[in-house]
């Protein structure tokens, strides 16, 4: 009873006597082709341009985005709190130690603070009519910025000891209470000259 598939399939071929009739394929391509819709020249080139314009679109938009990314916040002229100048490090032989270096909890500490230093100027807008009191608390941010630059060079020849790394974390943390004042006083400015102007 157990035949081999193979040959039973084999011998039934070979005694079949059903056979397609001539030109029945040529008949049945040509009703395929009928049935299925051409795509047309015109329709070919649109789909091509649609996807040329898709890929220059995302072009445009990745260099836009990256243009974006890539330029400064700042207004021409301020400096970035806790960025070291090229020119000031020619100079020296060896790098100049911060928080980051002596551990990755102390540098996101710094990183907090010199990140929301940064964000909080980004918000302050100038004007003539606060331009005196934006320029005095410039003035010292200036000065807590260089006693950052002479603790960071303190570190980098003494190495890390509590003190030093106390006065760098209060430096920041002065620094950004200095700017939360500014924004306060700013704010109250403007209030005040509000008032001013509707009476």
């Amino acid at each position: 009873m157990a035949q081999d598939l193979k040959h039973l399939f084999e011998n039934e071929q070979k005694q079949s006597q059903l056979k397609m009739s001539e030109g029945h394929e040529a008949r049945f391509l040509e009703k395929l082709d009928d049935a299925l819709p051409k795509e047309s020249l015109v329709e070919k080139r649109f789909s091509m341009l649609q996807i040329a314009a898709s890929i220059v679109l995302l072009i445009g938009l990745g260099f836009g985005a990256s243009q974006y990314l890539n330029a400064p916040l700042l207004p021409e002229g301020t400096e970035v709190a806790g960025e070291n100048s090229k020119s000031e490090n020619l100079g020296s032989e060896t790098q100049m130690k911060s928080l980051g270096d002596i551990s990755p909890d102390l540098k996101k500490v710094e990183d907090y603070y010199l990140a929301n230093i940064n964000l909080e100027l980004s918000k302050v807008k100038q004007t003539p009519a606060n331009k005196e009191l934006f320029d005095g608390y410039v003035v010292r941010l200036a000065e807590l910025n260089q006693e950052y630059k002479r603790l960071s060079v303190e570190l980098t020849n003494n190495g890390p000891n509590e003190l030093t790394v106390s006065a760098l974390i209060d430096n920041l943390k002065l620094r950004l209470n200095l700017l939360y004042r500014l924004k306060e006083q700013l704010h109250d400015l403007n209030t005040s000259e509000e008032v001013k102007n509707r009476t």
